[in-house]
């Protein structure tokens, strides 16, 4: 009788197999199996990869930016739109003391000085807990993004505002340096303390929204100012998600159990 080779045979299929299995369901204690994805708009992991989400996301903002623009620049149907817009804000404004009222705080939101404090507030003891001065430098990035980007768009435009009134030594109405100011302050916030929870976004989303609307329905902005704003931030948001997985440390992530290594079964 011819006696079988105590060799392990090679089993169909198993090289082609990506990620090892265990028989108890356990992680594997390869390196590939223990290895998790990064945060969305963190380059580096494994497929999908999160970054073409990011890139995406700029290139509508970008096309969205450029037409609403364009719109202005030539007076185009969009303008139509924003003074049927304006009329009917103008009236539900005036109707309503409640919701002139809170239309106004959430105007105010936008502003440079409360914006900007509940950006640094923020930051502070992110800083402290994470050792680290890069998420200031975000910070003082989404900061001066706005000056440098909206006011020379303000200058180029010379838009008027929903009163009429002449410009005099304002720069212009477009885009809106209130929208744009709270969507990179409360956004930033977002990026360096919502990680991958889908909370902290909808909650900034919505609260960005509501400073738009207050923008409008107390006739500082035309609402094409404010959705142009917004498209402009997000170009800067989608730049700053890049930097931040980039050169931010990953958050520890809680360990895998460790697992001891189990030999494989050998056919005889």
């Amino acid at each position: 009788m011819k006696a079988e080779s105590s060799f392990p045979r090679s089993r169909p299929g198993r090289a082609l197999a990506h990620t090892p299995h265990r028989p108890d369901n356990r992680p594997s204690h390869t390196p590939r199996g223990a290895r998790r994805s990064g945060p969305i708009g963190r380059l580096g992991t494994l497929p999908p990869a999160p970054g073409r989400p990011v890139f995406s996301c700029a290139a509508i903002s970008l096309a969205l930016f450029l037409l609403i623009t364009w719109q202005v620049a030539v007076d185009g149907p969009l303008v139509g739109l924003d003074r049927a817009l304006r009329g009917e804000a103008s009236d539900l404004a005036s109707s309503d003391g409640a919701l002139g009222t809170t239309a106004q705080f959430f105007a105010d939101l936008g502003g440079s000085v409360i914006a900007l404090s509940v950006l640094a507030l923020g930051v502070v003891p992110l800083v402290y807990s994470r050792r680290s001065p890069l998420p200031l430098v975000l910070a003082v990035l989404a900061a001066v993004a706005v000056p440098l980007l909206v006011l020379p768009l303000k200058f180029a435009m010379a838009r008027t505002g929903p009163d009429g009134a002449p410009l005099g030594d304002y720069a212009g109405y477009y885009p809106s340096g209130h929208a744009a100011t709270a969507a990179l302050a409360y956004g930033t916030l977002m990026l360096l303390y919502g990680g991958s929870r889908r909370t902290p976004y909808a909650a900034v989303v919505l609260l960005n929204i509501a400073v738009g609307a207050g923008l409008v329905l107390r006739g500082y902005h035309w609402a094409s100012d404010v959705v142009a704003s917004w498209a402009l931030a997000v170009l800067v948001m989608c730049a700053l998600t890049l930097l931040s997985g980039r050169f931010l440390p990953s958050r520890p992530s809680a360990r895998l159990p460790r697992a001891s290594p189990v030999p494989e079964p050998q056919d005889r």
